[in-house]
């Protein structure tokens, strides 16, 4: 047992556990509220769910990526299942109540499957870009990737979360890249959503399809592609109003906050300006551990789930706003260290989309907290409170723990001979 625990990667466990401190910390002060309220002992609640994503990561830790990569399509086909049965009895909750992402039984909520199925997307990826002999060089040969995230991705965006829906489509684009697929393929991929964002102002949508354009004529494409792609970028300044439309209110009413908080400063746009507040007056050194004085007057809204890194920013100021950020750096480098170094490319991409959800995650989190993103409702890794995503990120350290110790001990055998 002690020979298996000397190979671990000690810089992926020290990061990890640093941020999982600095969160626990950060969620038992965002508690200390001058109006008493149930998040006080939350963080008794997050001792719990830390101690459960232990055992998580360490089953998965043991479990072989070989095993990992048969079990494959089971997980992803218990993750497609569980979404589904969330549009049937899924409810909301918090700042996300006008969605239907959790599963509720007897008033108890379970978790959100949209989380497990981020995990299960990932791994579904990188065993089919995994089993390609070259990576994917057209259109045409992203629809099954495409397919593989777009169910979930439909699934989600059909209760509401656009915030978890979001994170798909970066994953998606994440293993491309790693698996190898040329950028400008990537950009013809990404270039109806390019167009969509920039549908609402009729010069901007221009100016971009001028520039596609440009590209189509610089990259030479397949014929067929780049009459595709110019396609629906031209279909998305047509269906940009209806889908606008589409959207949940408190979805739209989210985006316009972001565009303007002041539009509607005791409504929606109350928690992009407390928040910024908040940050604001911390300054360099913060007002102390506790003391923040949004947090504790209960002007700052989900301070223990979207919201938390306000609460760093108020008591710790730059320098502590600077140290969490220097520790998901932290993270990040060591998992694409791990990535890079793995001994096979199911392995590679799968630490690397894990790398690649996290890092989502951290910038709509940090990002909507100083008013750079919209309101997602997406939690901040190792600080938000809540067990779905905590229990994701520990199958992920998991995976990533795995794969570094196989690729030690591989080391160790080459070394050998």
């Amino acid at each position: 047992m002690l020979s298996r625990a000397r190979p671990l990667d000690k810089g992926l466990l020290v990061s990890v556990v640093a941020l999982a401190l600095y969160g626990l910390a950060t969620l038992y002060s965002a508690g200390q509220t001058d109006v008493p309220s149930f998040v006080t002992t939350i963080w008794q609640r997050q001792v719990i769910w830390l101690g459960v994503g232990l055992i998580v990561g360490l089953l998965t830790f043991r479990t072989s990526p070989r095993l990992l990569e048969w079990a494959t399509p089971f997980v992803y086909a218990i993750a497609i299942f569980l979404l589904l049965l969330t549009l049937v009895i899924g409810t909301g909750a918090g700042t996300a109540a006008g969605t239907k992402s959790w599963i509720t039984i007897g008033g108890h909520r379970l978790g959100q499957p949209a989380e497990l199925a981020k995990v299960a997307v990932i791994l579904m990826l990188a065993r089919w870009l995994a089993a390609l002999r070259e990576p994917p060089t057209t259109l045409r040969q992203l629809i099954i990737p495409l397919v593989i995230a777009g169910g979930p991705f439909a699934l989600v965006v059909l209760q509401h979360d656009l915030g978890s829906a979001i994170v798909f489509v970066a994953i998606v684009f994440f293993m491309l890249f790693w698996a190898g697929t040329k950028p400008s393929v990537l950009v013809f991929l990404a270039s109806p959503l390019i167009a969509l964002t920039l549908a609402f102002s009729t010069l901007a949508w221009t100016v971009w399809i001028a520039i596609l354009l440009a590209l189509l004529l610089w990259w030479r494409p397949y014929l067929w592609e780049g009459v595709l792609t110019m396609a629906v970028n031209l279909g998305m300044g047509i269906v940009a109003f209806p889908m606008w439309n589409r959207l949940a209110p408190y979805q739209q009413h989210r985006l316009l906050a972001f565009l303007s908080p002041e539009v509607d400063p005791r409504a929606t746009g109350w928690h992009v300006i407390q928040s910024r507040v908040a940050v604001g007056s911390g300054g360099l050194l913060g007002k102390g551990f506790t003391e923040g004085t949004q947090k504790r007057l209960a002007f700052l809204p989900a301070q223990h789930t979207d919201f938390i890194f306000s609460v760093v920013g108020e008591e710790l100021g730059f320098v502590g706003v600077l140290a969490a950020l220097c520790l998901f750096a932290w993270l990040l480098f060591n998992l694409l260290r791990i990535a890079r170094k793995a001994t096979d490319p199911f392995s590679s991409l799968c630490v690397f989309g894990i790398a690649g959800l996290l890092f989502t995650h951290i910038v709509e989190n940090v990002g909507m907290t100083i008013n750079l993103m919209p309101i997602t409702g997406i939690p901040l890794p190792f600080f938000s409170y809540g067990g779905s995503f905590l229990l994701a990120c520990s199958i992920g350290v998991g995976i990533a723990l795995r794969v570094a110790w196989e690729s030690r001990q591989s080391g160790y055998a080459e070394a050998s001979q």
